[in-house]
């Protein structure tokens, strides 16, 4: 019979054959092209083409292409031509400085003269001839060896025909005469790129090395860097050429900077408004100086005029009305200079200038909330100084428990800066949409930006008045009063302001855009959440602010008690009621604390108390179940019943009964199930802790006493649960019977000079340790061999000992680097290995 194959290895059969028979035609219709452009008649100087490749290095389909032309020879790179014709220049460069400064001595003054004479017009005739004939390179060239031939003749100008001219004096005439110089020659030779560029170079000095040699105060210094920079900028505008506008820029920037630092230098400095007028003109021309550049430059470059503009009109005319008002109040003055240049605005000015103008009165607004903020920091963090003395007894006044380190009369206008700028933000915030219209023109500011500017007035807000208190020197009461009112008012804020963005987000489900964005913002606005970090933050400062007083202390925990849990249940979003609820606890554990002291406790004594709040947490948790509130809150609580242990250590019997009380707590939050898997692990470990600190407390030679009738009935239990259950965990079933007996005989025989106990506890280890091997239990296995490696230690230690002291210094770092070196070199089996035993172990119960 013949054979039929199945339809799905037929259908694989004639796939492949239709592959290879789609090969064989693309293959014979590339031989077919080739051979009939090969059969076509060709033009004499055409390219001939050559065979194609046929065999191991030719598929079908693969192109190939007519012979290569020869390559004709060309002429020297660009670029060794270059290279040879700088150091042509450097060569004859060095040979004139050679002359001028060796030579120079052993001829005459007529000699001189006209050697140096001849040299430098030939230098500068030389590149006219060769530009004529096109070498561009070789006259540039020249051009370089003809501007130090020009300097050359300079300095043997001083040295021989005036040498008693001051030396400023001279060479500020010089620099004015080859600019000039220079200038002319670039312009009649066009197609040279150095000339102008040294010309440009050379302005730089005849005015500031003029007013240099004529002694002149520092503003008429300034004056001439003032009008050097215009020049610049006017070459850097109207220049020809990428050279020169970029040597141009440069001196501008170096000019221009150099003369607004002396300017703002000369006004800081002023004794009076009178005195300050003269600098002030300086910078107010450089303003319009560089407003009239920006009006003319491009983008990016208007944006830099603006500022400097901008930042110059500020000191010129703050610098003015500084010079008027005591020192406390200069950086207000500076303030509202700067805010001044927010109606540039209606102002008919480019974009770009204009944006520029308006982050210049940013940066003054940002430097003066930089000098402001420093003390609303100091305000907070002040009170920590009185955690080292709580309850000495309340201070004189606010200041008085903020410390002395602050000098307070110098900072009394800092509240009136933060004033003013929460006060202009507000108002933005208020009237946003009439702010847009009016910004238009330059900026357009989106919703973010709205969000920030509320969220800066608040903070802003909140700052002047803890600093106004400070400043003022209120009294102590009334500054604990105060700092928790701005407490109660910054969560109503938050709690408004939560509850209004989970409103706009579920409202917003039927629309796509403003539910995105309810989504990604999770119903949280920029003043919502900056009024909850203010109210955590000063809620800190205010109870640390409390500890001076007894009275005082338990009124603000109890009130931040009440505020924060009141908030919590208040929101709605998850988020806020997580923070609120968390810090709501916080406090409660720190009143614990309280009552505590008030009680006279000792530490250790103390230590029950504070399991308080974890109680409660427990009993939340059991009320909030499943909402996403109730984890967060927990933890808290177990980080109070963490503080507790660790008070709780100095004394043995209050921490075993410390961790008893926290197994408890850990079991009676394991009887919820979403709590089972950590919480009842966590509960055994403490109650078997508890177990070993009381026998240690006890000074008890024989745990096994205490241990074994613990162990048997709790194996028991746990081989009824297995029964009952075969895929419970041995962990849950055996873990703690096996370890409230094997851990504290392993830690009293570590410390046993006798052989009984650790030869007992070693052959019940390797039972328990065969046991688990057998019937695939990990718990078993795992405490059982951890108990014999530890055991055997203890045993062989003394031995291990005596042999290492008998092997050479270096055997065993010898010994220590070959097996790294079979590790490495068998790490892909290590591996697998390990990976063999983890899923091995997994495996089991």
């Amino acid at each position: 019979m013949e054979h039929v194959p199945p339809p799905a290895e037929e259908l694989a059969l004639l796939d492949r054959e239709l592959a290879q028979l789609d090969a064989r035609r693309a293959h014979l219709l590339t031989r077919r092209a080739w051979l009939v452009s090969a059969l076509q008649p060709q033009a004499p100087n055409a390219p001939r083409w050559h065979t194609p490749p046929v065999g191991h290095g030719w598929a079908p389909g693969q192109p190939w292409s007519a012979a290569p032309r020869a390559a004709k020879p060309s002429g020297p790179p660009r670029s060794a031509q270059n290279v040879l014709l700088t150091l042509g220049g450097l060569l004859l460069t060095v040979a004139a400085v050679a002359f001028t400064l060796v030579s120079w001595g052993s001829m005459g003054i007529g000699g001189r003269s006209a050697v140096l004479a001849l040299v430098t017009l030939a230098a500068l005739a030389a590149p006219v001839v060769l530009l004529r004939r096109k070498l561009a390179a070789t006259a540039e060239a020249l051009a370089a060896l003809a501007l130090v031939l020009t300097l050359l003749d300079v300095y043997a100008i001083h040295a021989v025909a005036a040498p008693d001219t001051d030396g400023l004096t001279f060479t500020a005439v010089a620099s004015a005469v080859l600019a000039a110089l220079w200038a002319a020659y670039g312009l009649a030779l066009g197609k040279l790129h150095l000339p102008l560029p040294a010309a440009v170079f050379f302005v730089q000095w005849p005015l500031l090395l003029g007013a240099w040699a004529a002694g002149a105060p520092a503003i008429v210094v300034g004056w001439a860097l003032l009008v050097t920079a215009v020049v610049d900028g006017a070459i850097a505008l109207w220049g020809k050429g990428l050279g020169v506008r970029v040597t141009a820029g440069i001196g501008l920037a170096v000019m221009g900077s150099a003369a607004l630092l002396t300017g703002l230098g000369e006004s800081l400095t002023a004794d009076g408004p009178l005195g300050a007028v003269l600098p002030g003109a300086l910078l107010l021309t450089a303003a319009v100086a560089a407003l009239a550049g920006a009006w003319r430059a491009p983008n990016g470059y208007a944006q830099v005029g603006g500022v400097l503009a901008g930042l110059a009109a500020v000191a010129a005319v703050g610098g003015v009305l500084r010079a008027a008002v005591p020192g406390t109040w200069h950086v207000p003055v500076y303030l509202l200079c700067g805010l001044a240049l927010l109606s540039v605005v209606r102002a008919p000015l480019p974009r770009g200038a204009g944006r520029g103008v308006l982050a210049a009165a940013g940066a003054v607004v940002a430097g003066a909330l930089l000098w402001a903020v420093p003390p609303v920091a100091a305000v907070l963090l002040g009170p920590v100084e009185l955690v080292a003395e709580v309850w000495a007894g309340a201070p004189d006044g606010f200041r008085g428990a903020l410390g002395e380190s602050m000098r307070w009369s110098e900072s009394a206008a800092a509240p009136v800066v933060l004033a003013v700028v929460a006060g202009l933000l507000g108002a933005a915030y208020r009237w946003w949409p009439s702010l847009v219209r009016v910004a238009a023109p330059l900026v357009t500011p989106g919703t973010a930006a709205r969000g920030a500017a509320g969220a800066g007035a608040l903070a802003l807000g909140w700052g002047t008045l803890l600093l106004a208190a400070a400043t003022l020197g209120v009294p102590y009461p009334v500054a604990v009063a105060l700092e928790t009112a701005l407490v109660a008012g910054l969560l109503l804020v938050a709690v408004r302001g939560a509850e209004r963005g989970a409103g706009d987000a579920g409202t917003a489900e039927g629309d796509g855009a403003r539910a995105e964005a309810g989504a990604a913002g999770g119903g949280r606005s920029a003043v919502a959440v900056t009024a909850l970090v203010a109210a955590v933050g000063g809620a800190v400062s205010v109870g640390l602010l409390s500890l001076a007083a007894e009275a005082a202390t338990y009124a603000v925990f109890g009130a931040l008690v009440v505020l924060f849990a009141g908030a919590a249940l208040r929101t709605r979003a998850v988020v806020e009621q997580a923070v609120l609820a968390v810090a709501a606890v916080v406090w409660g554990t720190v009143l614990t604390g309280c009552v505590a002291r008030s009680l006279e406790l000792a530490p250790h004594e103390a230590a029950p108390l504070l399991l308080v709040v974890p109680a409660v947490t427990v009993l939340l948790g059991a009320r909030l179940r499943l909402h996403p509130v109730a984890l967060p809150v927990e933890l808290t609580g177990a980080l109070g019943a963490l503080v507790a242990v660790g008070l709780a250590v100095p004394d043995a019997p209050f921490l075993a009964l410390v961790l008893a009380l926290c197994g408890v707590l850990a079991a009676g939050a394991a009887v919820r199930p979403e709590r089972r898997p950590a919480a009842g692990y966590v509960a055994a470990v403490l109650f078997v802790a508890a177990t070993w600190v009381r026998l240690a407390a006890s000074e008890v030679s024989t745990p096994e006493a205490y241990t074994l009738p613990v162990t048997v009935p709790a194996l028991v239990v746990g081989v009824l649960r297995r029964r009952k259950d075969p895929g419970a965990s041995s962990w849950t079933a055996y873990g703690p019977g096996l370890a409230a007996t094997l851990l504290p005989s392993l830690a009293v025989a570590w410390t046993d000079p006798d052989w009984l106990r650790p030869l007992l506890l070693g052959v019940s280890a390797l039972v328990i340790t065969l046991l688990g091997a057998k019937y695939r239990l990990q718990a078993l296995l795992l405490l059982g061999g951890a108990a014999l490696a530890l055991d055997t230690l203890h045993e062989l230690a003394p031995y291990v000992v005596q042999v290492a002291g008998a092997l050479p210094r270096w055997l065993p770092p010898a010994l220590a680097g070959l097996l790294l070196l079979a590790v490495g070199a068998t790490y892909e089996q290590r591996l697998r290995d390990a990976r063999k035993l983890k899923d091995l172990l997994g495996g089991m119960r």
